[in-house]
C-alpha cells in the first residue's frame, strides 16, 4: 500500500510512505451505507535516498529541530497575527517541515496553534484573555529570500470545526478505535541493507471468538430498529489466499517492497 499525505494546494508538505492496513469496513448497497468501524495501519516514510536520487531538486524533509525551522513558524505565524482581524495565536508545535534549493535556501513547515491570551482590542493594543484550549488550527507556512536579500514568508491557517454544539442526544453506539502506528524513517545506510520482507505489525484482534461478538450499527439506519453485525477473528497471516491480494498493477521504483 502507497499513501500520499498530500493535496495539490500544499504539494510542498507532502510525504509519500508505504505500509500495511487492516480494516473492519461494513457494506450496505441496497441502503447507501458505508462505514468504518475499525482499522490499524503500520506507515513508513519513503526512502529519501530514493526520492532526492529521481528529484533532487524536489523538497526534501527537514529535521523538526533545526533552528530555521522555528524561525520559519515563528516568522509565517507572526505574519499571520499581524493580519489577523480578531484572535492572536501562539505556537504549539511543528508537525512537519521541508526544505528546497532554488535561488536560495526555502523552507516550508505546518504547526499546530492556539488562541493566545493577548488579543486585539479597538484601540489596537493588546488586552489579556485568560485562555487554557488546546490546538484550534493548523497553519501551513514557507519562508524564502528574495533578491533584495529580504525574506518573503507566506502563511494560511484552517480551523478546527468546533465539537461544542454537537448534540450529546445520539443513539447509543458501539465505538471501536482507529489507529496509525508511523515507523521512523530509514537512513542511507539502513535503506540499502534492509531486508525486503520488512514486517510491518499490524494488529487488529476485536475479538478471539470463533463464533464473533456483537457489533450495534442501529444508529446507521432510520428508525427504531436495532441492527447488530457479528464481527468475526481477523484472519492470521498464514490463513491467507496464495492469489490474495496478487500482483502488483504498476511497480514503483521509489518504494521499497511491502
Amino acid at each position: 500500500m502507497v499513501w500520499d499525505l498530500c493535496s495539490i494546494s500544499h504539494w510542498t508538505y507532502c510525504i509519500q510512505v508505504y505500509g500495511k492496513c487492516k480494516a473492519l469496513y461494513y457494506v450496505n448497497r441496497p441502503l447507501r451505507i458505508l462505514y468504518l468501524p475499525a482499522y490499524n495501519c503500520t506507515l513508513r516514510p519513503v526512502s529519501r535516498r530514493k526520492i532526492q536520487r529521481m528529484c533532487p531538486d524536489c523538497p526534501s524533509p527537514a529535521n523538526l529541530s533545526d533552528p530555521k525551522v522555528l524561525e520559519t513558524a515563528t516568522e509565517t505565524l507572526a505574519k499571520f497575527n499581524e493580519n489577523s482581524k480578531s484572535g492572536q495565536y501562539s505556537l504549539v508545535k511543528v508537525t512537519r517541515a521541508s526544505s528546497q534549493w532554488v535561488f536560495g535556501p526555502f523552507y516550508f513547515v505546518e504547526y499546530l496553534i492556539k488562541e493566545s491570551p493577548c488579543i486585539k482590542t479597538e484601540a489596537s493594543s493588546s488586552g489579556y484573555q485568560p485562555t487554557d484550549s488546546g490546538p484550534v488550527g493548523i497553519c501551513r507556512g514557507s519562508l524564502r529570500p528574495s533578491v533584495d536579500d529580504k525574506k518573503i514568508a507566506n502563511v494560511n491557517c484552517d480551523f478546527f470545526q468546533s465539537q461544542k454544539n454537537e448534540s450529546t442526544h445520539s443513539p447509543s453506539k458501539d465505538v471501536l478505535s482507529g489507529s496509525v502506528q508511523y515507523l521512523p524513517d530509514l537512513d542511507d545506510e539502513e535503506s540499502q541493507e534492509m531486508d525486503p520482507a520488512e514486517a510491518f505489525p499490524v494488529h487488529l484482534d476485536l475479538t478471539t471468538n470463533p463464533q464473533g461478538e456483537p457489533l450495534n450499527v442501529s444508529f446507521l439506519f432510520h428508525g427504531p430498529m436495532i441492527k447488530k453485525l457479528f464481527v468475526l477473528p481477523f484472519p492470521k497471516e498464514e490463513q491467507r489466499s496464495a492469489e490474495c491480494p496478487g500482483k502488483a498493477s504498476m511497480s514503483n521504483p521509489i518504494l521499497l517492497p511491502p
